[in-house]
């Protein structure tokens, strides 16, 4: 089974190309809403012990939590060390089962797939991206998305530049949906000759 490690930086249409992946019949797997479902009940107790008030009626407040934590690179690791090892389980989780119904190709959709070396794990990486601008005016547009915010979250990511660089595919989401579909496409041909070369 060939696994396709995808990721981007934020606004760059990321999630899109996850979509048209789980479209053309593609296991994908999540990590930020694996991380969201593990906030809404399995991590909310060593969250709440690692982080006092961050955690209401059982959930993880995000706003709370995203004030302690992104500051602050101590507390970051604090909170990916309750975090990463259970998304991880619920990665392997997903390949296994892929395994099982013997599936081709299985996609995991990780944000920083590349700054965690999570490159290792998976047999090609297409990274997905967009101009700088039109990433900027896409995340400013989001709810309670601040310049200063963005540019916190670009500081812990690796630059758009280097992704590119050591991607074995780009897709480009500056332009229409079908676009970005067709390039999707595109790749899981292209894969479909491909050597594993996973770790």
């Amino acid at each position: 089974m060939f696994i396709i490690g995808l990721t981007g930086s934020l606004g760059m249409g990321k999630s899109t190309a996850a979509r048209f992946f789980a479209e053309q019949g593609v296991p994908v797997h999540d990590a930020d809403a694996v991380v969201h479902q593990l906030y809404d009940g399995e991590a909310a107790a060593a969250i709440e012990a690692a982080f006092p008030g961050t955690v209401t009626n059982g959930k993880v407040d995000r706003s709370k939590l995203a004030a302690l934590a992104l500051a602050d690179p101590a507390a970051l690791k604090k909170l990916e060390a309750i975090v990463h090892p259970l998304v991880l389980a619920a990665e392997r989780k997903l390949i296994a089962e892929a395994q099982l119904r013997g599936e081709k190709l299985v996609v995991l959709d990780i944000p920083l797939l590349l700054e965690t070396g999570g490159d290792q794990r998976v047999d090609a990486v297409v990274v997905v991206s967009a101009p700088a601008e039109l990433q900027r005016s896409r995340v400013l547009g989001r709810a309670g998305m601040t310049g200063e915010k963005l540019d916190a979250i670009l500081a812990r990511q690796m630059p758009d530049a280097e992704k590119r660089r050591r991607a074995d595919f780009v897709v480009d989401t500056s332009g229409e949906f079908d676009a970005t579909r067709a390039q999707v496409r595109a790749i899981i041909d292209a894969v479909a000759t491909m050597p594993q070369r996973r770790k």
